[in-house]
């Protein structure tokens, strides 16, 4: 760690010791009693200004006027910010004056914590303000924060470089208002899905982050070693599997909010880290799964944003059902120009090496399909569109068509050219089961690191008898992303993963 100080930070840490000298501790371990945060000051003062004439306030000092024996300065609290008025009779009781004009005029900076004891009135100019009876210091800030300046119309020292913001999100959270608007909703988002899913008579649970063997999805896991056991684990790619073994045990709707690990690349929309939401409700098929889907996700968008409508980028997305439903092989042949159905692995290569679509030998006639409908077909679908009916080498966990060989009961819900959610009629037949999963392991063995492994003890659990379910999992970090309109996962992940750094200053 860089161990050089600023200017800036010499002088705030001399200001700590005199501080320190004149008594005052600069981190005080009694608890402050705040009355009021800055919001409701502002909604209180319009009906009930008589109530407010003893308000205790606490937050950041984010700007400050001096003016002589009299000064303003604007305090940030978790609702927003407020005006501080504050003169040096009201604050200071010895004869120098010493907490108007030592302590505050010289000692403290902006970024400190602080408390505020005082009345709220208007100024002349009719800003709100609490009139400071008595100023206590909660906590000396060190480093002097990025304070946005403007002049001639330029913006200087903005703290707005994207890696600076990520690494130090609790920075980007004190002077980037957009910042701290995009996890107020996040937390908004996961708490009306929880709302829904709770009011619909699902159960959340809770299933092993750490797992003997990685099912639930097709994905690279990361690997660590149980010193206890010596044996290895992995952290959790899907929670699937564990939740359809809790149907399996007679729960009827369940439901789990699941940090999910995937060793596998970083981009705009993906992070090794991520959020998701999976729900499994027995007796329910896909189509059932698809009426309940948009309607969640529609009230979602509601309590969030207060209607359905949402801007991402250049597109208005609108998120009110009914959501277009397209089957997902006549969505190749609309975009594509091919008719997946029936073609054999060797013919769905050489199409993709026509076309320019990046395959490799380890790939599968699953793999090849899904990546002739990412690069083909994805982009189209901005709207909110089921894509639905997938080929069975697609689709290792999932019923059999009802009426269509060859093809499985799935869909995925796309959403401004992305993926947004996944759903089946979930395979609830060991003996077919166990065939997709020996499918898996031949893919493995040529090479394929994301192929399922065989748990033989999720199918011991089929054997027991699973009644026909409906499972579906959706992204809640691009959720979020599409209802704040953030065009990057890491905008709506506090701390994404990032190279760490070789010298922090």
């Amino acid at each position: 760690m860089n161990t050089e100080l600023s200017e800036q930070e010499i002088i705030r840490r001399k200001s700590l010791e005199e501080l320190t000298r004149l008594g005052i501790n600069a981190y005080p371990a009694a608890e402050y009693k705040v009355t009021h945060l800055a919001e409701k000051l502002r909604e209180e003062f319009e009906t009930h200004p008589e109530s407010l004439q003893d308000a205790r306030v606490a937050g950041r000092i984010m700007r400050r006027r001096i003016m002589g024996s009299a000064s303003f300065f604007e305090l940030q609290d978790a609702s927003g910010r407020i005006q501080v008025y504050v003169t040096r009779d009201d604050v200071s009781r010895d004869e120098e004056k010493t907490m108007y004009n030592v302590v505050f005029k010289k000692l403290l900076d902006i970024g400190d914590i602080v408390g505020v004891s005082g009345f709220v009135f208007r100024t002349r100019t009719g800003e709100l303000s609490v009139h400071a009876r008595e100023l206590t210091v909660l906590s000396k800030s060190l480093r002097p924060l990025p304070v946005v300046k403007e002049k001639d119309g330029q913006v200087y020292d903005a703290f707005s470089d994207p890696e600076q913001r990520y690494r130090q999100r609790y920075l980007d959270l004190i002077v980037n208002p957009r910042a701290k608007e995009v996890f107020v909703k996040r937390s908004g988002v996961i708490n009306a899905i929880r709302a829904y899913l709770t009011d619909a008579g699902c159960l959340e649970m809770d299933t092993p982050v750490l797992q003997a063997i990685p099912g639930g999805a097709s994905a690279r896991p990361f690997i660590t070693h149980h010193n206890a056991l010596d044996v290895p684990f992995y952290l959790r790619v899907a929670n699937e599997l564990y939740l359809k073994r809790l149907i399996v045990g007679g729960f009827d709707g369940v439901f789990e909010f699941s940090r999910n690990f995937r060793n596998e690349g970083m981009d705009r929309s993906h992070n090794p880290e991520f959020t998701v939401m999976e729900v499994y409700v027995a007796y329910k098929d896909y189509f059932w799964m698809m009426d309940f889907t948009e309607k969640m996700i529609a009230a979602t968008a509601r309590a969030v944003n207060g209607n359905t409508l949402a801007p991402f980028g250049d597109n208005l997305v609108d998120f009110a059902p009914p959501y277009k439903r397209v089957r997902m092989v006549d969505a190749i042949r609309e975009h594509a120009g091919i008719d997946v159905t029936g073609k054999s692995e060797q013919e769905l290569r050489d199409f993709c090496l026509a076309n320019d679509i990046r395959v490799d030998n380890k790939m599968g006639k699953g793999k090849l399909i899904d990546a002739i409908f990412g690069e083909k077909c994805e982009h189209h679908y901005i709207q909110p569109t089921f894509i639905y009916d997938y080929p069975v080498e697609m689709s290792p966990l999932t019923k059999m068509h009802r009426s269509e060989p060859g093809m499985t009961e799935r869909f995925e819900l796309m959403v401004n050219g992305k993926e947004l959610a996944n759903a089946y009629s979930e395979l609830n037949d060991p003996i077919d089961q166990l065939e997709r999963f020996k499918e898996q392991m031949a893919l493995s063995e040529r090479g394929d690191d994301e192929a399922m492994f065989i748990d033989r003890d999720f199918l011991r659990a089929l054997e027991y008898g699973m009644p026909p379910t409906s499972g579906m999992g959706i992204g809640i970090d691009r959720l979020c992303m599409f209802l704040t309109n953030s065009p990057s996962i890491q905008d709506v992940l506090l701390f994404p993963q990032m190279k760490p750094e070789t010298n922090q200053d």
